[in-house]
């Protein structure tokens, strides 16, 4: 129940186990979870990389957990923030699209089309004739073309075309999607997650849109099914911002050698050190100066000299900005 902030199920069992230990090993995880001691140990780096927990200097081996009114609550915070800035998107939008069908004639700048089959055929059409960029947002449950039927993906990233598909979590639930995106990504997809997306959408050559205006699990049938076609307009400029606002908070989809997502991120020769990472995966987590200080035994000084020394390496002027960048490029 803690994947709103960042956690998955796994990781909010270990993370549960240490807040009654204090502190505990891998090993003595094990013993209380049935995973074996390998597995724990990625679950409690896991959890240290994203400022929950940290490795205790006198007891080689173990963790201990940081309260959560320290690593969890800020979460929660920003989520409810980030809530209310996608509220005032989607009725941005809605305000976009009344001015827009004000100003356009019929037929100019929006086009409804209607049931799945005509979605499909469209969707071919736009991937057929792609030149350089595919924007996606991948939602659960598909109302068109199941996962790993979309062969024209394939055919365009062979071209060269860039695809940038943003998927939300519930749409790896659904059958044979792992699959889908680890192909995807092995042919050359950039993929990114984020816990949910507020629409279906492609975009072409940030030309033209496509948007189904149905969700799946609807009354409407495949045949009542009603898409929306949103060529170049004030509509179009504000659904490719919508696109970059998700893109730039979601989290990067890797694919391991063994066909599993997750891998580790490439090198970046310009990335801060452990130490630093560490310091700022609990800056981005909420803590203060103060318990930033505790948490890796220096000076409060210190911490404030080392967090300027990754923003002048960043190229920052605010901890805030430092936070986006430090995600961007995979430094926590």
């Amino acid at each position: 129940m803690l994947e709103t902030v960042g956690l998955t199920a796994a990781e909010a069992e270990v993370y549960r186990l240490l807040l009654d230990a204090e502190s505990a090993s891998a090993e003595e995880v094990s013993g209380r979870t049935g995973l074996g001691p390998p597995a724990v140990g990625a679950l409690l780096l896991a959890l240290e990389a994203k400022g929950l927990a940290y490795a205790v200097e006198e007891s080689p081996g173990a963790y201990a957990v940081i309260p959560p009114e320290v690593a969890l609550v800020p979460r929660l915070q920003r989520h409810a923030e980030a809530l209310e800035q996608d509220r005032a998107v989607v009725l941005g939008l809605v305000e976009t699209y009344r001015r827009s069908a004000r100003s356009w004639g019929a037929g100019e700048a929006i086009e409804v089309i209607s049931g799945a089959a005509a979605l499909r055929q469209r969707l071919r059409q736009l991937q057929d004739g792609v030149r350089h960029e595919m924007l996606w947002f991948c939602k659960a449950r598909h109302v068109a073309m199941p996962a790993g039927s979309n062969r024209e993906e394939y055919d365009a990233l062979g071209r060269g075309v860039l695809y940038r598909v943003l998927y939300e979590q519930a749409y790896f639930d659904d059958p044979g999607a792992v699959d889908h995106v680890v192909r995807g990504v092995r042919a050359g997809e950039v993929a990114r997650a984020v816990p949910r997306l507020p629409l279906r959408m492609a975009v072409a050559d940030r030309s033209l849109a496509v948007l189904p205006l149905s969700s799946a699990g609807t009354p409407a049938g495949p045949r009542q099914l009603k898409t929306a076609l949103v060529r170049e307009s004030s509509l179009l400029e504000a659904l490719i911002d919508l696109f970059q606002h998700y893109w730039e908070v979601a989290a990067p989809l890797r694919v391991t050698e063994e066909g599993q997502i997750g891998g580790a991120a490439p090198a970046d020769p310009a990335a801060p050190v452990a130490e630093d990472r560490h310091l700022l995966s609990l800056m981005v987590a909420g803590m203060t100066d103060e318990a930033i200080a505790g948490q890796l035994r220096v000076s409060k000084r210190t911490v404030q000299r080392r967090i300027q020394g990754l923003m002048n390496l960043a190229g920052v002027a605010t901890r805030m900005q430092l936070g986006w960048h430090a995600a961007r490029r995979n430094w926590l």
